[in-house]
């Protein structure tokens, strides 16, 4: 009486200790998820920081140049006048301020060609978002894949019990031999196996979005949900091949590299121009000839004379980069087509298999299953063929749920693909 009250009570215990971790576990959601990477990833902060660097660049470009002053002493005696010491009787006191004056809009050209950075920098930024979050939908899918093959194992786990607890009366009864039920004993370790194998690929799984997440939640308490199917008719590719070189980032950012280069030629063409320094000073200097004129001020523009250095190599290289940089674009735009098309190849495979799975294949794998089984409970069938139709049955299940899996992972891809959500 004592053991079965302790194993009562221990009973209890464990319960509440279970619905306590389930209700502290939190199910997020594909946006939910989305939107915690989008705040907290490290990698995508740190891009972030980089364009606002690179934003601070523009204002180094466009700063004007600093004028000069200067202040100068002439005159002071270094011996005596006349039997006289007067150090500074003779000093004169002289300032000069001077400029140098940018022509042909360097400034305004140093300008724009740091803002084409920043929008480079932007565009990359937002293609490494694009990277990650295929990397984080992935890790997702894969969660959601673990989540339901592990249903399915337990789901099969139980339903294999209940056929031990049938064919166990059977054997009490005489109806199967002891050979026939040890090897039904025996593959039941099968369904345990898949079991513990979807625990730890769910764990996994897990693991990786929170690493993605830059979150400490111990895995117990952390959970995801959503659908987990497939969508059996997509659009045309014609559609997304238009919406990959609308949206697509790096291909902007190669675009925004022919704007940028031609904006760094026109700059280097003006860096060729002479840029002249206006000068003017006053000074305290008494004149000998006009006792009177102890105030003058004069002025002065010093122009350089570029015979030799006119900035031919920067113009000559500036140029080149123009060309350069639409190369690299055609080069861009073939690699969207090529990713489009081939995640859209994948994704029309997947659900081409997919379709007869969800409309044939497991309502008969499901009506197999039942029929051998009844057939075997009353002598009907025998047990290979017992065991051959569970198999079968498990197969295609398992199947299917990684089939769905991998629409979601090529639907992804072709996310990826186009730079946009298209497809869930």
């Amino acid at each position: 009486m004592w053991r079965l009250m302790r194993d009562a009570g221990l009973g209890v215990l464990l319960g509440a200790i279970f619905a306590g971790q389930a209700a502290a576990q939190q199910a997020f959601t594909w946006d939910e998820v989305k939107a915690k990477f989008e705040a907290n990833n490290p990698t995508l902060r740190a891009g972030k920081i980089g364009v606002d660097e690179s934003k601070a660049s523009e204002i180094t470009a466009y700063l004007r140049p600093n004028p000069q002053f200067t202040l100068s002493a002439d005159g002071t005696q270094i011996a005596p006048y006349k039997g006289v010491w007067q150090p500074f009787a003779g000093t004169t006191v002289s300032t000069n301020f001077s400029y140098l004056h940018e022509r042909q809009h360097k400034r305004e050209l140093r300008r724009d060609s740091a803002r084409g950075a920043t929008d480079m920098a932007t565009d990359s930024q937002a293609d490494l978002e694009r990277t990650l979050l295929f990397t984080l939908r992935s890790a997702f899918v894969q969660a959601l894949q673990g989540k339901a093959v592990l249903n399915l194992a337990q789901v099969n786990l139980g339903y294999y019990d209940k056929v031990l607890e049938v064919n166990r009366e059977r054997y009490q009864v005489g109806g199967i031999s002891q050979m026939d039920l040890d090897r039904l004993e025996l593959q039941r370790v099968q369904y345990l196996s898949d079991l513990q194998s979807a625990e730890v690929n769910l764990r996994t799984a897990k693991i990786q979005l929170l690493s993605l997440l830059n979150d400490r939640t111990p895995v117990e308490q952390f959970d995801v949900s959503g659908p987990y199917d497939f969508v059996p008719e997509i659009s045309p590719l014609e559609d997304f091949r238009k919406d990959a070189l609308a949206t697509r980032p790096d291909l902007k950012a190669a675009v925004r590299a022919i704007d940028k280069a031609q904006t760094d030629h026109t700059l280097a063409t003006a860096n060729g121009s002479t840029d002249p320094t206006l000068a003017a000073w006053y000074s305290y200097n008494p004149s000998f000839n006009n006792p009177y004129a102890h105030d003058t001020i004069g002025a002065s523009i010093s122009v350089p004379l570029r015979v030799f250095d006119r900035n031919q190599g920067e113009k000559l290289r500036t140029q080149l980069d123009i060309e350069r940089e639409q190369r690299l674009a055609d080069a861009a735009k073939a690699q969207v087509y090529n990713d489009v098309d081939s995640a859209y190849a994948t994704v029309s495979s997947t659900v081409t298999i997919l379709k007869p799975y969800k409309q044939m294949y497991l309502q008969q794998a499901a009506r197999v299953r039942d029929t051998v089984s009844f057939a075997y409970e009353h002598g009907g069938a025998s047990l290979l063929d017992f065991l051959d139709a569970q198999k079968e049955y498990r197969d295609t299940e398992l199947n299917y749920l990684n089939l769905v899996g991998s629409y979601m992972i090529a639907a992804a891809q072709l996310n990826l693909a186009v730079g946009r959500e298209v497809l869930q």
